[in-house]
């Protein structure tokens, strides 16, 4: 059984901590709050040890799951990796590109596990819309969400808009071409909504919008490839589908048969929505991690993911930043 300890106990961090004592690979020996009055009513909730230092706790563990601020991700890391622990790192891996770096060199020389909090790769929907083989070549994602203080210490690209940076990047297999961005700081100092377009050298673009300050929540995604186009909702958990295939390759009922002319042999257009499974895509991410651990395997979602991820979203910070300057200029 490995030894997991918590660090942050704020809103997810409450959600790790519940999860993880229903994991059977993990011995959750308590958690650290910064937050005195916090972690006394926390570790009343849900029967935990509240350490009274960071450094105390990382040295109690096997595994560290740090839940803390962005900003403080890379000192928690470090200090773990150094005493050779295995660290879960929520999103965004760090607050800067040169911190994630030093955390991916420092994490590859100590030899233990890492893997980053990019729990839309566990979500339920997506899970279901594997089945699809999925290779799009456009995808256009929008996540809304209504506003909440919580997150505002980075902007939404780090917030919101990192979650489908993952999933574009984990999606396509190829080196990013070019970025344009533009966004808005509305209500924090930081851009609260954002749009970018990200160009792939193998001809694939992903549009991406993400808004902290929408009035209602949207968590979707569209993808367009050879043959297909899937919507995924993460929200909703919900996966549609159409496919267009040769005649006779679909019998569902909701099957259509097109005739494109030309001697063209007649196509047919299914239309799906697959089962969806029943999976708390918190609980799965870190199941697989104390699997990766056990089992020695690479983690699903790996700290050069994480750092790939980063990297590109603070691209498109620099582009909403070169935006900006110019639309201020004129």
């Amino acid at each position: 059984m490995l030894k997991i300890g918590v660090l942050g106990a704020g809103h997810l961090g409450k959600i790790h901590i519940k999860l993880i004592q229903q994991i059977a690979e993990y011995e959750l020996v308590g958690f650290f709050d910064s937050n005195i009055e916090n972690a006394q009513k926390v570790s009343a909730q849900f029967g935990a040890k509240a350490y009274n230092s960071v450094d105390d706790l990382i040295e109690a563990c096997d595994v560290v799951d740090i839940v803390t601020p962005t900003l403080s991700h890379y000192e928690c890391a470090v200090k773990a990796i150094k005493l050779s622990k295995h660290i879960f790192i929520e999103k965004p891996l760090t607050n800067t590109v040169e911190e994630g770096e030093k955390l991916l060199n420092l994490i590859s020389e100590a030899g233990v596990k890492g893997q980053v909090g990019h729990v839309e790769r566990f979500n339920p929907a997506y899970l279901a819309a594997q089945k699809y083989k999925l290779e799009p070549s456009f995808m256009e994602i929008h996540r809304l969400a209504e506003f909440n203080p919580r997150g505002t210490d980075v902007p939404v690209v780090l917030d919101l808009m990192i979650h489908d940076i993952d999933i574009v990047l984990h999606l396509i297999k190829a080196n990013v071409k070019h970025i344009s961005a533009s966004g808005v700081a509305v209500v924090s100092d930081t851009p609260d909504i954002a749009n970018a377009r990200i160009e792939f050298d193998n001809g694939a673009v992903a549009n991406l919008t993400a808004s902290r300050i929408s009035l209602k929540k949207m968590r979707k995604a569209r993808m367009f490839q050879r043959d297909a186009y899937i919507t995924i909702d993460y929200l909703e958990k919900k996966v549609e589908a159409v496919k267009i295939g040769s005649e006779q390759e679909h019998t569902s009922p909701f099957t259509l048969e097109w005739n494109p002319g030309d001697g063209k042999p007649t196509k047919q257009l299914s239309f799906e929505s697959p089962a969806v499974p029943e999976v708390n895509a918190i609980k799965y991410e870190l199941e697989l991690f104390a699997k990766a651990i056990n089992e020695d395997l690479v983690p699903e979602v790996t700290i050069e993911d994480g750092y790939r991820s980063l990297e590109v979203a603070h691209m498109i910070l620099d582009k909403i930043e070169m935006t900006h300057g110019k639309l201020q200029a004129s």
